[in-house]
């Protein structure tokens, strides 16, 4: 690679849009309610530095579309079609050259030189009275740059790191830039963002922009700055996810959870309509019996909403939202994004054309996978049989009736024979960067690596809270890990435990799509009846078939009534390392069910291979074929067996 050349473009950059006086040259839909205009503001000011973080974001709305798109195609969620952009194929097919568009280190790299800049030049030793009123800001700055390196080695492996700021050619000259993979980017940046933790994000107040459509009357609305920054333990938790160092990671997401987050819940108590609420009440005759907005041809329907698609479908509901990048109504207002029209919403188009023609196109580039249609129609729920007497919550049965998230983010629509499906997380157009319940899953993640494949079941099925610690959860929730939650990762701690409270607390993830039930009343909420035991070997059976890495048999046995009956018999002793790869696994269905084409798959199924290849349980190239069989459908021009393929040229 070219450094040289490299830097030069990012200098060009740096002069266009992140140089002293350039913040103010932009006008779009980053703006403050500040009415004070300022030229070549100085970052020893206590309060106009804002204009240079606006910079900033000004960068991350030009990398929005490019981090979904290489996010999601080189991902199992999706397929292309007919109509597919040639650049969106390439990378779906792993043969996208240094000429795609999608396929630049460039964007990443002016959000780092606009930090760069930032953080050589913020004076942070600014106070009004005992506050100091730089330190936030100049956090989250750091916490941006952090991120964007990320970003950088998840897709290209090794790449040039530097904190100074480029502004002059000279600069270049007899420097020879180290090139870091993730673990030297880990060792470069942790040391000095582990001071800052527990620091809030930034909140500049509201900023002004158009948050609707193009052909709404009513689309000026405010979104409050803090959803425009990042969190710097969540950061910190993500780059250490990524560099295998799980306790660490654990150590800064619950510290977010605990010490900086408003929400560190799940919002989505209400998590259904009120039909599917009571879905679990009572007994299925039959695996293949639908709820009632099924219709009788099994085929999905979007009829009513439920709070979790509120935070794509509603452009204003942050309930879960951490971060994102809200992008533009039209370009004179700023950045847009090709992300909706690919997905088969015309965000962009005018109230006349959105009169004549609706805003879902025919030429949908981008459609949900038949891998990922399988996963959500396959879900079981588990619920208690509604007894002929008493309360007693004695049985428990299952039902293939199928993950309800999928009703409200895909719309189908079938004639002649011909099925087209169009996905709506993008139809407000806002590219979800974190959400809470992302934070709740990579903790999961961490905690299953750690040897408490318990922990990360219990974020799924029953949420965080004192009940975990209870007799409710001793059937599958070991001592030792009840322990750990009090003590080494302390989110059940005496301090801490008050933070998990209430209905909310209750409410695992995976009760977003299946598993939520009511007491027999129709009032209450009760504990999901999702099963550790039952799941964690459904799990395992599976992998047992697709990779022949264990293996088992049928037995007869008699029981104790005198009746022959088959079993399933393991040819070897499991052991807890099998389990949690098998939790792993079921993590990676959830991350499917739960953030699908919202950018991240690719980067979720690359990380969990290297936790498999890592770990070496069945051999230490498992990860990567567990990686290539699953987007074996997509036929890559390459081997995803050899992990050097897995990353864009750089």
């Amino acid at each position: 690679m070219n450094i040289k050349n490299i830097t030069k473009y990012l200098i060009a950059c740096l002069l266009c849009c992140g140089g002293a006086a350039a913040f103010t040259a932009c006008s779009d839909m980053l703006e403050t309610d500040s009415e004070r205009q300022v030229f070549d503001p100085e970052l020893s000011q206590k309060t106009d530095s804002m204009f240079y973080a606006f910079g900033i974001l000004q960068a991350m709305q030009q990398l929005a579309d490019q981090w979904v798109f290489q996010g999601e195609m080189r991902g199992d969620l999706v397929k292309t079609t007919q109509y597919t952009d040639s650049m969106l194929t390439q990378l779906a097919k792993f043969e996208a050259t240094t000429a795609n568009r999608y396929d630049s280190a460039y964007v990443y790299y002016r959000v780092i030189n606009n930090c760069n800049y930032y953080i050589a030049h913020r004076d942070t030793a600014l106070y009004t009275g005992a506050t100091n009123v730089a330190i936030n800001e100049y956090v989250g700055v750091k916490a941006i740059r952090a991120w964007a390196y990320l970003q950088l080695v998840r897709n290209y492996g090794s790449v040039p790191f530097f904190t100074e700021p480029l502004t002059k050619i000279s600069q270049i000259d007899n420097n020879s830039y180290p090139v870091l993979d993730i673990a030297g980017i880990v060792s470069a940046l942790a040391p000095d963002l582990e001071q800052y933790t527990r620091t809030p994000v930034t909140n500049f107040g509201n900023v002004i922009f158009d948050i609707g459509s193009p052909n709404s009357s009513n689309s000026s609305k405010s979104v409050a700055s803090r959803l425009l920054m990042m969190p710097l333990d969540v950061v910190l938790g993500d780059l250490y996810l990524e560099n295998n160092q799980y306790a660490e990671a654990a150590r800064h997401y619950i510290t977010y959870l605990t010490d900086v987050s408003d929400n560190p819940v799940s919002p989505f108590f209400t998590a259904y309509s009120t039909g599917r609420r009571g879905l679990m009440g009572g007994a299925y005759s039959s695996e293949n019996e639908r709820p009632g907005d099924w219709d009788n041809d099994n085929n999905r329907s979007v009829t009513g909403a439920s709070t979790w698609s509120s935070i794509f479908l509603s452009a204003n509901n942050t309930a879960d939202i951490i971060t994102y990048i809200p992008m533009a109504v039209n370009r004179t207002q700023g950045a847009t994004t090709n992300v909706p029209l690919a997905f088969g919403y015309n965000y962009y188009a005018t109230s006349a054309d959105a009169q004549a023609n609706g805003l879902y196109v025919d030429q949908v580039q981008i459609e949900p996978s038949d891998a990922y249609l399988a996963l959500s129609d396959s879900t079981e729920y588990y619920y208690f049989v509604t007894p002929t007497t008493g309360l007693a919550r004695s049985e428990i049965k299952s039902a293939k009736l199928g993950d309800q998230r999928i009703t409200d983010i895909l719309r189908m629509e079938s004639e002649d024979e011909v099925t087209k499906t169009w996905i709506r997380k993008y139809e407000s157009a806002n590219i979800i960067i974190y959400r809470t319940t992302t934070v709740l899953l990579h903790l999961a993640e961490a905690f299953n690596r750690l040897g408490m494949p318990d922990a990360a079941f219990a974020i799924l099925k029953d949420g965080i809270g004192a009940h975990l610690l209870s007799d409710d959860a001793s059937y599958y929730m070991t001592e030792a890990t009840k322990a750990a939650l009090q003590t080494t990762f302390p989110l059940l701690s005496t301090a801490n435990i008050s933070r998990f409270e209430g209905a909310a607390a209750r409410i695992g993830i995976h009760m977003h799509g299946a598993g939520m039930c009511r007491d027999f009343n129709g009032q209450d909420y009760v504990a999901s009846p999702y099963r550790y035991d039952e799941v964690v070997g459904k799990k395992l059976r599976e992998i047992a078939d697709s990779y022949k890495v264990i293996s088992g048999h049928n037995e007869e046995v008699v029981d104790s009534l005198g009746e022959t009956q088959q079993i399933f018999v393991w040819d070897r002793q499991l052991t807890k390392q099998d389990s949690i790869n098998a939790m792993e696994d079921i993590l990676c269905d959830e991350y499917a069910l739960e953030l699908s084409f919202e950018g991240t798959r690719w980067y979720d199924l690359m990380r969990m291979a290297r936790h498999k290849n890592e770990a070496g349980l069945y051999d230490a190239n498992f990860g990567s074929r567990w990686l290539a069989k699953k987007l074996a459908y997509k036929e890559p021009v390459v081997s995803l067996e050899d992990k050097n393929n897995w990353y864009l040229p750089f």
